[in-house]
C-alpha cells in the first residue's frame, strides 16, 4: 500500500510540474532536455536481464538434476524413471511415449541403466558353437548363463528360408494391418540410419533400392498383426533346444536389409533374453561387454552368423552391432524367452 501511494503521490507532483512548465512556455522537448529528467531516463540493460534469467534456468536445471542424480544413486528411484522424468521436466518430452525420438530416447536409457554385474561376462571372448543341442544343456550352459551361442542347425526343419522375402512380406500384410502404419506402442519400427517413417514406405521403395541395386538399407519391425504372425509362423517354429518350460514372447521382430548396412552399437531395454535366426544372407555381429566391466572382462569380439544359424544372447547386458555381409539381403527372425 505504501508503494501504491508513493506512485500516486509521483504522478500528482509530475502533474502539477507539467502545468507549471505549461504557464511558463516549456513544451515537451524542453522537459525531455532537463538533467533531472535525463538523470532517471536510464536505459534498461536486456543482456543483463536476459544473463540473469538463464543464469537462474541453469541453477534450477542444475538442481533438479542434482537431486535426481542422488535419489538414483542412493537407489530412491530406478534409473528409466529418473530418465524419462528428467526429460519430461526439463527439455521436455516424454521417453516413453514420445514416437519421434526414438534414438533420443534409446540414448538417454543407455545413459541411466543400472550398472552390469560383470561376472555374466568374465572370461568370454568368442561365442560358443554348438550343435544338435538338447534342452537339457541349452538350459543349463546357455539360456540364462550370460554366454554368446550360436546354434548351427537352430533353424532345421524350418521352410522359411524358400518363402520369406520382401515381396512375400508384402503380400502377407494386409492394407489394414496395424504393422504398416507402426502407430502404436505395439507395433514398433526401426528405421535406423535410413529415410523410411514405416514399413510402408519400405514395401514401397523404389525398384532399384527392392533389388539391390540402390542404396543400401536395413530396418525391423514387430510382428504386432495376429492374423500375418499366424501366417508367418507356418514356416518356422519355436527353436527345437527349447524345454516346455521356457516361454517365448507372442511378438516377434523381423529385421532385413541389404548388404552393407545393419545396426549402430547399442544395447537392448527388453525384459528377457533373445534368440535371432538367421533366415537369409550373412551378418557380423561385434560384440561388446558394458563400459563398467572393461577391465573386469575381453574386449571386442565378432560373430559370424550364417543362414541357418541362430544367436542367442541377452541384449540387456551385451553391446551389439550388426553389419550384413556378402551378396545377399538380410532376413531375420526373433524373439524373447523366459
Amino acid at each position: 500500500m505504501a508503494e501504491l501511494e508513493t506512485k500516486k503521490q509521483a504522478r500528482s507532483r509530475f502533474a502539477r510540474l507539467q502545468k507549471k512548465a505549461s504557464k511558463l512556455g516549456l513544451n515537451s522537448n524542453d522537459i525531455l532536455t532537463l538533467g533531472l529528467i535525463q538523470e532517471h531516463q536510464k536505459p534498461i540493460n536486456l543482456t543483463g536481464i536476459l544473463y540473469k534469467t538463464v543464469l537462474f534456468l541453469a541453477i534450477v536445471v542444475g538442481l533438479i538434476s542434482a537431486l535426481g542424480f542422488g535419489a538414483y544413486y542412493f537407489g530412491f528411484v530406478s534409473p528409466r524413471w529418473f530418465a524419462n522424468k528428467w526429460a519430461t521436466y526439463v527439455l521436455p518430452m516424454d521417453l516413453e511415449t514420445e514416437q519421434c525420438l526414438l534414438s533420443t530416447t534409446e540414448v538417454m536409457l543407455d545413459v541411466f541403466r543400472p550398472p552390469q554385474d560383470c561376472s555374466f561376462c568374465e572370461g568370454i571372448s568368442k561365442e560358443d558353437r554348438v550343435t544338435n543341442l538338447t534342452a537339457e544343456v541349452f538350459k543349463e550352459k546357455h539360456a540364462y548363463s550370460g554366454k554368446v551361442t550360436v546354434v548351427t542347425d537352430g533353424t532345421k526343419d524350418w521352410t522359411a528360408s524358400k518363402y520369406f522375402s520382401l515381396k512375400f512380406f508384402k503380400q502377407v500384410y494386409g492394407k489394414d494391418s496395424p504393422v504398416l502404419a507402426s502407430e502404436s506402442k505395439d507395433c514398433q519400427f526401426f528405421r535406423y540410419n535410413t529415410d523410411f517413417n514405416s514399413l510402408q514406405e519400405v514395401f514401397t521403395m523404389p525398384k532399384k533400392m527392392q533389388k539391390m541395386e540402390g542404396k543400401a538399407w536395413y530396418v525391423g519391425w514387430s510382428n504386432c498383426d495376429p492374423k500375418a504372425a499366424s501366417t508367418l509362423r507356418k514356416y518356422y517354429n519355436r527353436p527345437y533346444f527349447f524345454s516346455d518350460e521356457i516361454e517365448s514372447s507372442k511378438t516377434d521382430w523381423i529385421f532385413m536389409g541389404t548388404p552393407g548396412y545393419g545396426a549402430h552399437m547399442h544395447i537392448d531395454n527388453v525384459k528377457y533374453p533373445s534368440w535371432q535366426a538367421q533366415i537369409q544372407g550373412t551378418k557380423v555381429w561385434t560384440i561388446q561387454p558394458p563400459p563398467e566391466c572393461y577391465y573386469k572382462c575381453p574386449g571386442e569380439f565378432k560373430v559370424v552368423v550364417n543362414p541357418g544359424d541362430i544367436i542367442i544372447l541377452d541384449t540387456n547386458k551385451w553391446f551389439h552391432q550388426t553389419d550384413i555381409v556378402g551378396q545377399n539381403m538380410s532376413i531375420t527372425i526373433g524373439s524373447e524367452y523366459d
